[in-house]
């Protein structure tokens, strides 16, 4: 069974052309599917504004559990910090499963026949289109069967994937929808939170730029 940071990779893909669609933040968004995985799992809960270990015990995944070891000894931080730190070189990491598996393929390509260009691309039938089915059913009756669920919506809601996971635009929820499931937890809250930290450190290092080429 995929984990939970898996099966967001796997929505993160275009199913056509493979190439990643989260704007530049999946590492964000991954980092916070870790911290969700801790919070279900009763590792980490929020104590006032800071994340606390509850439970330092292995959850069985080497992903998370590498980051959990991190997480307990260090002193407890902002939920977005967290997020933030374990974004760290997670992508790979967390995607190493599906391509060994063969659930992602990777394809090395070029576009304009000069610039290198990977892609990953999903077997039919398999893991995400499950995946989809299940989310479909989640906001097309607005409730979830389990938290696990409601945290990738969740998520997707966070990094603004809706458009890829729900190609359907009649079938596609709402924003004012989505958005209620990424601010029903704190995990999806300081994942946002942490989107939005990097979004405007690169407007600020945009504009600066900008005013260094002015002058």
């Amino acid at each position: 069974m995929s984990t939970l940071p898996q099966e967001l990779a796997l929505l993160a893909y275009d199913r056509t052309t493979g190439r990643e669609r989260t704007g530049g933040y999946l590492d964000l968004a991954l980092g916070g599917a870790v911290l969700f995985t801790l919070a279900l799992a009763g590792r980490v809960d929020l104590d006032g504004k800071k994340v606390r270990v509850l439970d330092p015990a292995p959850t069985g995944d080497p992903v998370v559990d590498e980051r959990l070891a991190t997480l307990a000894a260090d002193k407890p931080r902002a939920p977005h910090t967290v997020v933030e730190r374990f974004a760290k070189k997670l992508t790979e990491a967390v995607r190493d499963g599906p391509v060994a598996d063969g659930t992602l393929r990777h394809e090395r390509g070029k576009t304009l026949g000069i610039f290198p260009v990977n892609r990953y691309l999903q077997a039919r039938g398999g893991i995400g289109d499950e995946t989809r089915v299940r989310l479909a059913s989640a906001v097309r009756t607005g409730r979830t069967s389990d938290e696990r669920t409601a945290a990738l919506l969740g998520l997707v809601a966070a990094v603004h994937l809706e458009k890829t996971v729900f190609p359907d635009r009649d079938a596609r929820p709402d924003r004012k929808r989505l958005k209620a499931f990424a601010e029903a937890h704190w995990a999806g809250s300081a994942t946002r939170k942490a989107i939005a930290n990097r979004q405007g450190a690169n407007a600020a290092v945009a504009s600066g730029g900008g005013g260094g080429g002015g002058g």
